[in-house]
């Protein structure tokens, strides 16, 4: 039984395509920007509590300036509303800073501010004369800051402020709890005389007032209210007053996420594509498909694309390699087994009583002819378990020449063996794979008329080259590129298998090294001599 290798097959299950993952990299990049402006959201919220600050501080400027009027120009019985109590300071605080605290992610929105109604009772004329000197400051202030002001009375009549004087304003929720002392900030929602621009639907800030209310504390009492609004500044309208460069920079992005997905395309989805076409063409047989590709994008696509085609060739050439073989070997069989079928006929015949008695001479030579073809079958077959032991070696442990040497001249001793040079260079290869490689050779030598083998050892770079001659007959020119030709066999009547050479060079193949036939001018005239090529140990590499 031969041992098959397991089909190897990569499990199927769902796995996006280069071409999917390069748009979703594409989409992503063109959606960053885009997602961007949810986080507007945090930058709006800031904007309100700037703004909420801005107009704490303004109302706290302005509730202190009519706060010392009163006090300096008001008679001591003037009318005051609701009895504050007197915060709880810390001396070494001396501080009370009132910080923004509305927020647009969480904070109910209310409406529209209710409208002014008619006060129950007229505002004191103390109230109405401080409403009147103030009234052009406030207009002054708004002109810059762009907040609105109203002052109101202790009763939440409106006694400064461009519209609504004379009109309360108690009602509003704000106000009433400043009348009661307490600072307020609201959120109202914004009407504007204009239509806003189609990009202020992507925010809530937008449609938004800022609306706080200040009571002024004079005496422990509230003497009255300064009631500001502003809308915050919005991101968007800044976008929408650029909206030329902002759709310049829309697009682009655009084109840079369509530049980004053309390099894609180019270096590597064309190509890897083109790739797996030409591994389907060569898995059909077509050998026009073993070219490099056209176009190869990438250093590691160009890379891979050069291993692939290494590797398909390598494997076409074994094929070839194989059936090649296979014709060889059929061819060497077949005319022993024909001269051994062709003689037991023969001897069969022979036995038949009708027929002419063969010779005692003519059965030996027939059966002379038998034993010769079965050996000669024997040696072949021996030399093909050779052959394939040689193409699966292990590849691992080291030895050096010297010690071959020694082997080989144990094994050989019809021949005269000289050695010279770096023979005691630790090689990668085994001792017993090195002596089936040397014994090969010096049974080629000894089977052509060889007395003497000369090896010499010589290091170069990181191998090791061993060149080995001895004084046969030599190879003819006709035959030099033949030598290493399986089957190929000058001795065919005297049992030679043309298998030898064969052999050494798959093993050598193995361990990574090589075998040629020396040049006319290297070798040691009239024999043959090949030059072996071995790669040295770790231990006896040159250091760089």
């Amino acid at each position: 039984m031969i041992d098959r290798p397991p089909n190897i097959e990569v499990p199927r299950k769902w796995r996006p395509s280069v071409g999917l993952i390069v748009s979703l990299v594409m989409a992503t990049a063109l959606a960053l920007p885009l997602a961007g402006l949810f986080f507007f959201r945090i930058y709006e919220n800031q904007l309100i509590h700037q703004t909420e600050s801005e107009l704490i501080g303004q109302s706290a400027a302005i509730a202190a300036v009519m706060r010392r009027e009163l006090e300096t120009r008001a008679p001591e019985n003037i009318p005051l509303g609701a009895e504050v109590s007197a915060p709880r300071t810390d001396p070494a605080e001396p501080y009370a800073p009132i910080l923004p605290t509305l927020d647009l992610t969480t904070d109910d929105m209310l409406g529209r501010r209710p409208e002014a109604r008619p006060a129950t009772a007229l505002a004191d004329p103390s109230f109405v004369a401080l409403g009147a000197r103030l009234a052009p400051d406030l207009v002054e202030i708004q002109q810059v800051t762009l907040a609105g002001f109203r002052l109101l009375d202790p009763k939440g009549v409106v006694i400064a402020g461009r519209e609504e004087i004379g009109l309360s304003l108690a009602h509003v929720e704000e106000v009433a709890e400043a009348l009661e002392g307490r600072v307020r900030s609201v959120m109202r929602s914004r009407i504007s005389k204009h239509e806003p621009p189609p990009l202020y639907s992507w925010s809530r800030g937008t449609a938004v007032r800022v609306f706080t209310a200040m009571p002024i504390v004079l005496r422990g009492r509230v003497a009255g209210v300064v009631y500001a609004s502003r809308t915050p500044s919005n991101i968007f309208k800044n976008f929408y007053d650029e909206r030329g460069k902002v759709t310049l920079a829309g697009l682009t992005i655009a084109s840079l996420a369509l530049l980004i997905g053309f390099v894609f395309q180019r270096t590597i989805t064309r190509p890897m594509r083109e790739l797996m076409r030409r591994t389907a063409a060569i898995g059909r047989g077509d050998r026009s498909a073993l070219r490099p590709l056209a176009h190869h994008g990438a250093m590691e696509i160009a890379q891979l694309s050069q291993s692939f085609l290494d590797m398909a060739a390598n494997l076409q050439n074994r094929s070839d390699f194989i059936a090649t073989f296979a014709a060889h070997v059929s061819h060497e069989l077949k005319s022993p087994l024909t001269s051994i079928q062709g003689a037991a006929e023969l001897l069969r015949d022979d036995l038949d009583p009708s027929a002419q008695g063969m010779s005692t001479e003519d059965r030996r030579r027939f059966l002379d002819n038998i034993i010769s073809d079965a050996g000669r079958l024997t040696a072949v077959v021996q030399r093909l378990r050779e052959l394939a032991r040689a193409e699966a070696t292990p590849t691992s442990g080291s030895t050096t020449a010297a010690d071959a040497v020694i082997d080989l001249r144990s094994g050989f001793e019809t021949l005269s063996i000289e050695a010279n040079g770096d023979l005691d260079r630790a090689i990668r290869i085994s001792a017993e794979n090195v002596r089936i490689v040397l014994s090969h050779l010096a049974d080629n030598a000894a089977r052509h008329g060889a007395t003497q083998l000369t090896i010499a050892a010589a290091v170069q770079g990181e191998d090791l080259r061993i060149a080995v001659r001895d004084d046969g007959s030599g190879v003819s020119r006709a035959n030099r590129e033949k030598v290493f030709d399986s089957f190929f066999t000058t001795r065919r009547d005297s049992g030679g298998t043309g298998m030898g050479l064969a052999i050494v060079r798959a093993m050598l193949r193995a361990h990574g090294g090589s075998i040629a036939l020396a040049e006319d001018g290297e070798g040691a005239s009239p024999g043959a001599a090949f030059v072996l090529t071995l790669p040295l140990a770790e231990r006896d590499r040159p250091q760089s």
